[in-house]
């Protein structure tokens, strides 16, 4: 048991960083990846002889880690309640396309299925395969809601283009 608590320890302690990078580009916000983290670290210390076992173990807590935030998204407290730092004092200004929309704030505008594809797929360079066993979907889906998160982010990013023109 003693052997199993520090191999664990020394997985999450090298490996929290990483995890933490990936949890705030799925939900924006840094407590929150934060909360993510502490909740797919304790699943994965549950069930550490499996995934100490897996052939990939950062792959295996990456599963846990989509897997925890998609469940979040479905339960329903986090449409209810929205946790912020502070009050914000004054309205938001109108988005500034001339100026540009950082990547961040137009990942954060995809639905969560389609944010986690994005992510998985070019953050955590993943295949459609290993997507789609993370997600826990079919390989065609991960095409399909990778592709409409693409377009959606094209559509933010890029607004010449929203209009119909095609980008050369």
């Amino acid at each position: 048991m003693a052997g199993r608590d520090e191999e664990f320890t020394a997985y999450v302690t090298a490996r929290t960083a990483w995890l933490r990078r990936v949890a705030y580009l799925l939900c924006q916000d840094w407590h929150r990846a934060d909360d993510l983290v502490q909740s797919a670290i304790t699943r994965l210390y549950v069930h550490w002889r499996r995934a100490a076992a897996a052939d990939n173990v950062d792959g295996y807590a990456r599963t846990v880690l989509v897997r925890v935030f998609l469940a979040e998204q479905r339960g329903g407290w986090w449409q209810r309640v929205r946790v912020v730092e502070r009050t914000p004092d004054a309205v938001a200004e109108p988005m500034d396309h001339a100026g540009g929309v950082d990547l961040r704030t137009a990942l954060a505008a995809l639905p969560p299925r389609q944010r986690a594809a994005v992510v998985l797929r070019f953050y955590c360079d993943l295949s459609v395969e290993q997507c789609a066993d993370v997600l826990g979907c079919s390989a065609g889906t991960v095409k399909s809601q990778t592709a409409r998160g693409l377009d959606a982010l094209r559509r933010v990013l890029e607004p010449e283009f929203a209009e119909g023109e095609k980008p050369v």
